[in-house]
């Protein structure tokens, strides 16, 4: 399970330093300030989550269980979900996807306390 979430964290880096790069470069003339920014929350939030993975990959090594292979999988659907769906709504416009962004933001808080407990058990 470490490798995956090592993995996935990695992956998920890259994509967040290549969003905020895109962002920076390509959509900076293209979106209204407002929007932007929503873009540019999306990618700081997934970079902060990789970081996560990473964090519940090294616990899954030392404190293998259910805790912190919860919180690597809840920093994956959180990211999908509050990261996608800026994302999302940053390059569409289409307003109600923000009312997914705070389930992805549960999924995130619910990693962190996951992390935790991986640590407090282990």
């Amino acid at each position: 399970m470490e490798r995956t979430f090592a993995a996935l964290g990695a992956v998920s880096a890259f994509a967040a330093v290549a969003a905020g790069a895109f962002g920076a470069h390509a959509l900076k003339s293209r979106l209204s300030p407002d929007l932007l920014a929503i873009f540019e929350t999306g990618a700081r939030y997934q970079m902060y989550h990789a970081l996560g993975m990473l964090a519940a990959a090294w616990a899954f090594s030392r404190w293998p269980g259910a805790a912190a292979a919860a919180a690597g999988w809840l920093f994956v659907l959180g990211t999908v979900l509050f990261s996608g769906s800026l994302y999302a709504l940053a390059l569409t416009g289409v307003r109600w996807l923000g009312a997914i962004t705070p389930l992805g933001g549960v999924a995130f808080l619910l990693g962190w306390l996951a992390l935790g407990w991986s640590a407090l058990r282990g």
